[in-house]
């Protein structure tokens, strides 16, 4: 996990999408993982996890989430945004069991200062 120098959620957002990082990958009721509205299907050996953000909140686990910055094989860049501590935004293990298989290759380029 990267240190982001205590920045909020919406303004790691906000900065990946001047870099021009404007679209989501979100699991659809299929328990498939899709990006954006073009339903593009991901496997885990599609993507990359190149850099990974945690939020924590100050007065509740339920503020915690953690944003992960992806690269597909075309080098699209993506994100999946995931509360943790208290329950994920996904129910069942589909969502944590894809995330573990996706590899990870963290990029000094996405750090945020």
């Amino acid at each position: 996990m990267s240190d982001h120098n205590l920045k909020t959620l919406s303004e790691v957002l906000n900065i990946l999408r001047q870099r021009g990082i404007t679209k989501e990958i979100t699991m659809n009721s299929q328990k498939q993982m899709v990006l954006g509205k073009d339903e593009k299907l991901y496997q885990p050996e599609d993507l990359c996890i190149v850099k990974s953000y945690r939020f924590e909140g100050d007065s509740s686990a339920d503020d915690n989430a953690v944003l992960y910055l992806l690269e597909d094989k075309e080098g699209e860049s993506s994100t999946i945004l995931d509360s943790y501590g208290g329950e994920s935004n996904y129910s069942g293990e589909e969502f944590a069991d894809f995330l573990r298989k996706v590899p990870v290759q963290e990029k000094e380029i996405h750090n945020i200062d």
